[in-house]
């Protein structure tokens, strides 16, 4: 379950808001780009809240992880509420907390690619899927170089 990448439920309304990415404040896509090619990562958490017989799984904002950072770091505010709160619905509340513990343990799920694909595409393209990705030496190559 990945969250829409800058997306929200607002687009009913006709307005276009962007989901904001934790951790990329003043950054260039120039930076970035090179931070990702030494090793940054873009992931999101999932937790689990639960109340009776109504069970929610929901995703975190999609963070940045700089290169040499532990993608842990930024799992545990999620692993604690899904601790306390998501064991509680029946019979989706366990079976959901499991999927979202796992998730988080893991490091998150990591949608690099996915982020990249859609920075880097030209305003009104289609973004181009993940498997399409091309990496160079130097790191992403941008849809208009290939």
């Amino acid at each position: 379950m990945m969250p829409k990448l800058f997306q929200s439920g607002a687009k009913n309304q006709g307005q276009n808001m962007t989901t904001r990415i934790v951790g990329i404040d003043g950054m260039t896509l120039g930076q970035l780009n090179q931070e990702v090619a030494n090793g940054g990562h873009f992931v999101f958490y999932q937790y689990t809240i639960s109340v009776i017989v109504m069970t929610f799984r929901r995703s975190s904002a999609i963070y940045y992880i700089p290169p040499g950072q532990s993608r842990m770091a930024k799992a545990w505010p999620f692993l604690l509420i899904t601790l306390l709160l998501g064991w509680w619905g029946i019979p989706w509340g366990p079976i959901y907390s499991i999927g979202s513990l796992v998730t988080n343990f893991g490091g998150g799920k990591i949608v690099t690619e996915d982020v990249l694909a859609h920075l880097f595409s030209a305003p009104g393209q289609e973004v181009i899927p993940a498997t399409r990705i091309e990496h160079a030496e130097t790191g992403y190559v941008p849809p208009e170089q290939r």
